[in-house]
């Protein structure tokens, strides 16, 4: 823990020389935002921190939002990326990768999938890994973002997807795994049910335009856990004021969500956003009587979205000068 104190004091002390040795930013208000981003960081959200508010050297475009939903370059080694199942709590399960998360919520008449991951880890990751926990994959009746292979492999499935990315869907010509046939569309409000089980979308444009957020709620040793999932974090480092308007005001209307909601873990689509992997098998893992670490408590949900503004409003100033 203090080796991560260390490495975050020497990455803000690099960024406020950088900031500094620009004429163009207001350096003060950088380094505010930063300071403050780090506070709310804290240990729960290092990860969000760093990849939000420091920009990459020699790489100002990474993280930059896709028109469409992006695509694999290459199929990496098995290796690099395959993790085990894990059953998080009662009704709620890890089929995500060693990077990217995915989730099955199973309620009393069928089972919702959230997230596709890449066609090359869906097969081994969803398929596969919901075998390996006993569930069964004819019981899947939506995917909340969508693959080609899901639709194929199971009858009947519905795919989720905003507006906006089914329309680049529909637009692209090399998408990875082939087009899945466009189908349901998330729309800001929309309550998907399976039973006993449902998830709520919340549309978020700013990572993708049709970004969904949701918010949903399993059981967690017999008792509640209600849940804030992000769908998208990443931001560019050289976008427009309209690009970070819209997505700062699109965490602000999930911070507001979650809150409402009552949410009291947060989750992301990628595990450097949340720790999801390794809370995922930590939650698997544990013995009778500790509590789950997805489960975090209203104020810390909280902290996730203002690490989240402030490193989003030292990105606009950089990129804009205002």
């Amino acid at each position: 823990m203090k080796s991560l104190r260390i490495g975050l004091g020497l990455v803000i002390a690099l960024v406020t020389i950088n900031c500094i040795a620009s004429a163009q930013t207001p350096p003060n208000a950088i380094e505010g935002l930063i300071g403050a981003a780090k506070n709310a960081a804290g240990t729960d959200w290092a990860g969000t921190f760093l990849r939000l508010c420091i920009p990459p050297p020699a790489a100002a475009g990474r993280g930059a939002a896709p028109a469409a939903p992006a695509a694999a370059p290459r199929t990496p080694a098995r290796d690099t990326w395959y993790a085990e199942p894990a059953k998080v709590a009662d009704n709620f399960y890890f089929l995500g990768t060693k990077i990217h998360n995915a989730w099955a919520i199973v309620g009393s008449e069928g089972i919702i999938v959230l997230e596709a991951l890449f066609d090359y880890a869906a097969q081994d990751e969803i398929i596969g890994g919901m075998k390996k926990l006993g569930l069964d994959t004819t019981k899947v009746k939506y995917v909340i973002l969508c693959a080609k292979l899901l639709q194929y492999e199971i009858p009947g499935v519905h795919l989720v997807y905003g507006a906006e990315d089914w329309d680049a869907v529909d637009r692209s010509t090399n998408h990875a795994g082939g087009k899945p046939k466009r189908d349901v569309v998330g729309r800001d409000g929309m309550k998907i049910s399976v039973g006993d089980a449902s998830v709520q979308i919340v549309t978020m444009p700013g990572h993708t335009p049709g970004t969904l957020s949701l918010l949903f709620e399993v059981k967690d040793n017999g008792k509640p856990l209600r849940v804030a999932y992000v769908g998208g974090t990443a931001i560019p480092f050289n976008g427009d004021a309209a690009y970070y308007d819209t997505y700062l005001a699109s965490s602000k209307k999930m911070a507001k969500a979650a809150a409402d909601f009552g949410a009291t873990a947060l989750m992301s689509n990628h595990t450097e956003f949340d720790n999801g992997f390794f809370r995922a098998h930590a939650a698997a893992a544990r013995k009778p009587g500790v509590a789950n670490p997805y489960d975090v408590g209203k104020e810390a949900v909280a902290r996730y979205f203002a690490v989240v503004q402030n490193c989003t409003t030292a990105a606009r100033i950089r990129a804009t000068g205002k």
